[in-house]
């Protein structure tokens, strides 16, 4: 049987699924609610016609990059399907693909029940807010939530820098240009160094990857702007720290004012699978800049912001561990699951398991 890309595309949708592997001499792998599931309807895929299929997909320019680099990525969109970003690499001298299904319609808030802080922050004038977490957590769909809103609420020319492009959004209220790294501008620091001079309200950053794109973002945030950039860390704390140490170290001190000053949050985020099997939800763990953080941010004090975002309840801030202890106490997820991200497990103790979904939909219980 003859496996056609489209067939897959379309497979990924029905299943609900988030990713689809293509490896050489295995069926196609889904991953759905977070678990790999081989689709045993599917032969082998051999490795010569693995790469057809794959390379199927690229433009002649995309072929001579990944046979320069060996490494590529790109987003594509067949009739009738979603976008999906893909990464094709080599493995043991096979062309193999991870595909990425981005969703063609952009969440509303009241579907994501994000919490009712990250909306404000979104309405911000200026500053830095950073959505972090491992690959595959929703950085890229919190982010487009936030850009819809701005885009529907305000006047504003939104300028994106992505690699590659994910949600496509439709001029509103707001202008949105979407730019792709390798196809409209050579890298995240080149578009950043450039994009003042295009008269931006909002900066939107893909992915802050190196000193320069790190250093212009926080420029952009202190002269006016609104930046909203992804990082791959963890929680709140080692966020601060990761953008501080990449400077060196004569910088640093430098970089901790400014970062003090224009930092606005800090949202992090992990996605569990619920207890039913239906799905995934959302633990996030918000930081929002009160004077008391930005003084423990120039001060170097960086041990002190879990207390600091403990304490911080009347600001919307909460830990990570407190997110995951109100999904266990709802009944959302598994008692295994929750200790596996918990710094302190001895919380789940003081919960029982319980809830309904009305209530979780209320108090802003995100469900994928």
């Amino acid at each position: 049987m003859s496996v056609n890309i489209v067939d897959l595309l379309l497979l990924c949708m029905e299943k609900g699924a988030s990713d689809l592997h293509l490896t050489a001499n295995m069926p196609p792998v889904l991953r759905v609610h977070g678990s790999l599931m081989v689709v045993e309807d599917f032969p082998p895929i051999k490795r010569d016609e693995l790469r057809r299929m794959i390379y199927g997909c690229l433009t002649d320019s995309q072929k001579q990059k990944f046979e320069k680099e060996l490494e590529l990525d790109f987003s594509l969109h067949f009739p009738n399907t979603d976008r999906f970003r893909i990464n094709v690499h080599m493995q043991r001298g096979s062309v193999e693909a991870a595909f990425r299904r981005v969703s063609s319609k952009i969440p509303d808030w009241e579907s994501l029940g994000l919490p009712p802080v990250v909306k404000e922050l979104a309405r911000k004038p200026n500053g830095l807010i950073l959505v972090t977490g491992p690959t595959g957590v929703g950085k890229s769909t919190t982010l487009a939530a936030m850009v819809n809103l701005i885009n529907e609420e305000f006047k504003k020319l939104i300028i994106t820098v992505e690699d590659p492009i994910e949600y496509l959004y439709k001029h509103k209220n707001s202008i949105v240009k979407q730019r792709e790294v390798h196809q409209d501008t050579l890298s995240f620091a080149s578009a950043l160094r450039h994009v003042l001079r295009q008269d931006p309200d909002v900066i939107v950053v893909g992915e802050m990857r190196d000193l320069e794109t790190i250093s212009t973002a926080i420029t952009a945030a202190e002269t006016g702007h609104l930046v909203l950039a992804t990082l791959h860390t963890v929680d709140a704390a080692q966020t601060v720290e990761r953008v501080i140490d990449v400077f060196p170290p004569h910088q640093q001190q430098q970089i901790r004012l400014q970062l003090a000053d224009c930092l606005q949050a800090v949202l992090s985020q992990q996605l569990f699978k619920k207890k039913d099997g239906t799905g995934r939800v959302l633990a996030m763990e918000i930081l929002v800049c009160t004077p008391a953080i930005r003084n423990v941010i120039r001060e170097m004090r960086i041990e002190q912001i879990p207390n600091l975002i403990q304490t911080g309840a009347q600001y919307g801030m909460q830990t990570m561990d407190k997110s995951i202890q109100q999904l266990y106490a709802r009944g959302l997820i598994d008692y295994e699951d929750a200790v596996t991200y918990m710094k302190n497990p001895m919380l789940l103790d003081q919960v029982k398991p319980g809830g309904n979904s009305d209530e979780d939909k209320r108090k802003g219980v995100r469900f994928w």
